[in-house]
Formats: C-alpha cells, structure tokens, sequence
C-alpha cells in the first residue's frame, strides 16, 4: 500500500510540475545575456518576419536592407519570410512559442507582443541594449551610421514600452486619415470645415442618400453609393471614445468599454447604417474601392492606404471604367471636440525573439536596429504614407526633398501620399496609443466588433435598443474572454475562467494533498491497529 501511495504521489507531483511549467510558458530559456563582443567568426542564420500586401516595392526594401546588412555582416544571413497580414503573423508565433520555434527578429505590434510574453524569456526586453556603448543606438562598434537615443522620435518610442521595459523599437509610423471626395461633398452644397466633426460627416452622409424616382443616387447616377466607410472600426470606437475622455482600458488592464458613450455611439451608428449611410470595410469591403469608383464620399484608412486612394492612385484595385474623377482632400480622422483633436498613432514595431544562443540574439539585434539607417527608413516610407521613426531621417536632406515634391507624378510622389504623411507629421502632438497589457488585442477586437454587430444587426432589420445593447454586452464580453483580464480576474473568477494549464495545476494541487491526507491516515490507522 505504501508503494502504492507513493507511485500516485510521485505521478501526481510530476503532473503539477508540468502544470506549472505550461503556466509559465512553454519555452523555459534564461533570460538574454549581453554578450561584451559580438563573434565576428562564426556564422549566424536568422529569420525575419514581416508583413506585405501587394505593394511590391516594399518588398524590394526589404530585400535591398538585407543585401546590404550581409554586406556589412558577412557572417550574418538574413531569411526574409512575408506575411499578408498582421495577424496570421501574430497567429504564427504564438503557435511557434510553443515549439520553441519563433522568428528572430518580427514585424508586429505592442498589444500581441503583450501576449507573447506570456511565455517565459520569450521577447527579449531591449532596454540594456538601447544603451550599450558598442552595440546599442548609435553605438561605436557598429558598421552602420544607426540613429542615437536622442534622434529617436520620443513618442513613437515610448509606445514600445510597457511593464517597466522595452519589448520593440518603432519601425514606421501612421495615423488614420478621412480621404474626401471634395467634389461630391460641394455637389451637396457643403464646404469642408477646417476640422471634420462627425456631426458634420454624419450630415453630408444622410445628404448623400437621396435617390431619384428611378432609385439611382442623385449624387452620382449610381445604383450604389456609401457615404461613410470606415477600414478599421476597432480604431473608430477606441478614438470616438478618448475624444469624448470616456473609458476604454486603464494601464493595468481593467476595463472600461462598456460604458454609457460607447452605448451612446453605437445608437448613432445605427441609426446611419440604418439610411445606409454608413457601412464598414468588412461589411462592405476595402473603401478605396468605394471611392476611386464614385460611390463614397468619406473613406477612413490609414494613412499607410494613401496610394490605393483618389482618382490617380498607383495601387488603384478597379478597373478603368469605373474610375470616377474627384478631387481628393485628406484630412484627419472626424472629432468630437475640435479644439482638442485626438487621433490613434499606430504602425508597425520590431520585437527581437530570445535564443538560447546570446550571439544569435545579438546578431538579431544587429540587423533590427539596421532597419532604423536613413536608407531603409526613408526608402520605406516613400513606398506609404508612412512616416519614418527617428528624426535623423525626418530632418534628412534625401526625406525633405521627397516632401517638396508631392504632386511631381502619380507614383513616387503621389500627392495624396505625402499629403497623409504630412499629416501625421504635423499631428504627432495630438496621437495618442491604448494601454498594451496581455489581453488587449483581444479588447481591440472587441472594441470594432460592437460596431459591426450593430451595423450588420440594422441591415437585417433587427430592432437596436435597450435589450439589444445588454445583450451585445454580454455576448461581447464572452466571445473575447473579457471577464478574464484585468486586475481583478483572479477575486471575480471561477476555475472555468482560468487558463487550462491553471485550472489542471489547481486540481493536481488539491488531488496531492487529499493523497497526502489519505496517507497520513492509513498509516495512523495501521500504527494503531498494530499498538
């Protein structure tokens, strides 16, 4: 019997042990240790993921840095893999955590880095090698003329921090922007305002709904037309919100989404879906589509979409029979409050993966921080209306120029492209980012989903009200594991609310100690039975 106790208390410990290991990530690596010199002899392969949809010349820059960094680091070979989207890229590592398989060096974003730390020594947190005197931003020993702390732009840099450390560098940097059909909007008798608010897009938008006796739009002889399309209705509910200084998430992680303003703005929404003045990108489709043929009037996208934007874009997605002729005005996103206008920064960031290897990491490191040199940062900023991340390249010659000549052609220097970057450019002081903490991804998702729900919801002529929005709540809520994040998860849940790992190393935990109970008491019996 006593063997028998002890076999199932050995198995059940081991279980735990498991538990426990699964609950702290899967990888178990140490922490990464800077190396004092980097191995120039021997060789490194290292990968490198990042995201590309069909602008072919971002590719090309791509290739071209990495041509030029194994040039300078011979010993050092770069495999470039491109995803379609950020997510099948986010999607990609997480199951590669598991394995232990993660890219070196990943294009990606602050709120999935925030997941990827979940695992253990995952991310290797940069801070130490920012200020390395060799190796670090602008530092001696590197073969390349890369960027100081201080030509580093302060607040796109600040957006890579989070507990306590810095997960990633900022690789390009974009807000969102309202590309206009300035023509149709003057059709309608309107002028455009100085700074768009949504009362006024709201109006223009139910304006350009009225059809003939024919059922063509009166704006444009159409049988289709939307007035209002937004792109990323995630980014349309998290800065409806902070204009109006409503709740979405606090730092640690509580959230605050479900709140009176944003019940209040999803009513509005309907009620212009419900004209069909408003409608969404995956509802609907890409917006450019909408407007390049005539049948928009206020596209949001980012200001990274500028050149499938407008009459003459390069990227332009439809043929040219249905190309309309407007002219094109880009102006920030609408507000609430025009006097303190309030508009997302986003773009990609670079995050470097720990190895059990320090010489690899470093070489990782190497070649990310290469990715900040004027060359590659100018060159892929010309490609979008992106904006480069330190002001080394912002102030350059080569960058300035490229400004000055907006308009020259269709492509390069696309006038709506550079219109989009100045626009960030000019607004950096008025962006703001969301708290990143493990789980706001997921409240990002949640965020625009609401918006979808309920545009779909009036489509289908279903009643939004009270009831409506209680159970939107709650279905929300639940569909993206809200009642699991934040501060007061672990005194508000129950074990089927906890990760699995979690709940199996609870139970391995109660299940040792009853073993352990039922132990002590076999022996106290046999002690006395032979007393």
């Amino acid at each position: 019997m006593r063997k028998l106790f002890k076999s199932l208390l050995l198995t059940m410990l081991l279980v735990g042990t498991l538990a426990l290991t699964a609950c702290h990530g899967s990888t178990g690596m140490e922490a990464f240790v800077l190396p004092q010199e980097f191995d120039t002899a021997k060789n490194y392969e290292i990968t490198f993921w990042a995201k590309n949809d069909t602008n072919k010349a971002q590719t090309m820059v791509y290739k071209k840095a990495i041509e030029d960094f194994e040039a300078l680091y011979p010993n050092i070979r770069v495999n470039l893999k491109l995803y379609t989207d950020y997510g099948r890229i986010y999607n990609d590592v997480i199951t590669n955590i598991a394995t232990g398989t993660t890219p070196n060096v990943c294009i990606t974003y602050p709120d999935h880095i925030a997941t990827y730390l979940s695992g253990n020594n995952v991310v290797v947190p940069l801070d130490e090698l920012f200020a390395d005197a060799k190796y670090g931003f602008g530092g001696n020993e590197l073969l390349y003329d890369a960027p100081s702390m201080e030509e580093m732009i302060p607040q796109f840099l600040k957006e890579c921090a989070f507990d306590n450390h810095h997960y990633a560098i900022p690789f390009m940097r974009s807000t969102e922007a309202c590309y206009i059909n300035k023509t149709y909007v003057e059709a309608l008798g309107y002028t455009l305002p100085e700074t768009l608010t949504w009362d006024f897009i709201w109006e223009v938008s139910e304006a350009a709904t009225a059809k003939d006796a024919e059922g063509n739009y009166t704006l444009n002889n159409q049988k289709v037309m939307i007035p209002f399309i937004y792109k990323s209705t995630d980014n349309m509910m998290i800065q409806a919100l902070r204009q109006q200084n409503a709740g979405y998430s606090t730092s640690e992680g509580e959230i605050e989404i479900f709140n009176d303003n944003t019940k209040d703005f999803l009513y509005t929404i309907a009620g212009h879906a419900k004209t069909g003045a408003f409608s969404t990108f995956k509802i609907s489709s890409y917006p450019a589509n909408f407007l390049n043929a005539g049948q928009c009037v206020f596209a949001i996208d980012s200001t990274a979409g500028a050149t499938w934007m407008g009459t003459d874009a390069p990227l332009s997605d439809i043929s040219d029979e249905a190309l309309v002729r407007f002219e094109t005005e880009v102006m920030p996103i609408p507000q609430f409050d025009p006097k303190n206008p309030q508009m997302i920064s986003q773009g990609p960031s670079i995050c470097v993966f720990n190895k059990t290897d320090s010489q690899e990491v470093l070489a990782s490191w190497l070649f990310a921080q290469y990715l900040l040199t004027n060359d590659v940062q100018i060159g892929y900023s010309m490609t979008e209306g992106y904006a480069p991340v330190t002001s080394k390249a912002q102030s350059s010659e080569a960058y300035q120029d490229y400004l000055s000549r907006m308009g020259e052609d269709n492509n390069t220097y696309y006038d709506v492209k550079i219109k989009a970057t100045r626009l960030l450019l000019d607004n950096v002081d008025n962006t703001f980012v969301t708290p990143v903490f493990n789980g706001s991804a997921s409240l990002r998702d949640a965020a625009g989903q609401m918006i979808e729900e309920v545009t779909k919801s009036v489509r289908r002529k279903t009643t939004v009200n009270e009831e409506y929005m209680e159970k939107l709540y709650d279905d929300i809520s639940s569909l993206y594991h809200l009642n699991r994040i934040g501060p007061t998860f672990s005194s508000k849940a129950d074990l089927g609310s906890l990760p699995t790992a979690s709940v199996v190393l609870l139970a391995t935990l109660a299940v040792v100690w009853l073993l352990i109970g039922a132990y002590a008491l076999h022996s106290f019996r046999k002690n006395k039975k032979n007393h």
